[in-house]
């Protein structure tokens, strides 16, 4: 199965790396999202948030979770092609696992993703972002990161299989680049209306936002943290099992 995997995985690079106007695309958005909260509403925001607050720093977080969002719906965008194109039927003659095809698209996800990341963060650091987190403090930024795009990614398989058009294989992603508006990603949840505090309190994003933003800023992570990795290990392991039912409906 594994090396099925990597032999699709890299020729599902090779289409990216052909066309990485695909990478700036899904940067392009978050960038600019980042570039208007900090140069256009941050002035605002920071009366909220105390003085000595690098807005940059605390947005930062909710940033780059948007530029996942953003990214995986090629992943749908993608998969739903190589079903238009009878790519899995041509597969299904052939002696390859039938997860094989899948993962070759979660792992593009995941290393496309991890690009677009990389150039939000090289932004950031442009704009005044810093740091002073530690070895152990970034790799757990990091893995955060990847379990919340490998999530993310198992579910933009779902649609990917079972969408009739492309348009709503690529659709679903909105509400997802939406979710962290309404988390503690820009403002302080304390500072929203109480039925979208208690939403907000309570959603996923904002305790992987927390945790990152901790994280980032070499501060304690107390149990959030754990908070953060249930929700992410918990959508990756419902979406997998709903999309491997979807896969096995269609292949």
């Amino acid at each position: 199965m594994k090396s099925k995997t990597i032999v699709l995985f890299g020729r599902l690079m090779k289409h990216i790396l052909r066309s990485p106007d695909t990478i700036i695309t899904v940067a392009l958005m978050p960038i600019a999202m980042m570039l208007m909260f900090v140069y256009v509403f941050g002035g605002a925001v920071k009366t909220s948030l105390g003085d000595g607050v690098n807005y940059v720093n605390y947005q930062l977080p909710g940033i780059l979770l948007i530029a996942i969002a953003s990214g995986i719906s090629y992943t749908a965008f993608r998969l739903f092609g190589d079903m238009e194109n009878g790519f899995f039927a041509r597969l299904n003659a052939m002696p390859i696992k039938r997860s094989s095809v899948l993962w070759a698209h979660v792992l593009t996800s995941l290393v496309s993703n991890i690009l677009t990341l990389v150039v939000v963060f090289l932004v950031a650091l442009l704009m005044g972002f810093r740091s002073g987190a530690g070895v152990l403090s970034w790799l757990a930024v990091a893995g955060i990161l990847v379990l919340f795009t490998l999530a993310l990614t198992w579910v933009a398989v779902i649609p990917g299989l079972t969408a009739k058009s492309l348009e709503g294989a690529s659709a679903f992603s909105y509400p997802l680049i939406f979710l962290p508006m309404l988390s503690s990603a820009f403002v302080p949840t304390e500072t929203m209306p109480a039925v979208l505090r208690v939403f907000a309190e309570n959603q996923p994003v904002t305790s992987i936002v927390n945790t990152l933003r901790a994280l980032l800023n070499a501060e304690p992570v107390g149990s959030e943290i754990w908070v953060a990795l249930a929700w992410c290990v918990g959508i990756a392991a419902v979406a997998y099992l709903f999309a491997m039912r979807a896969y096995r409906r269609v292949a």
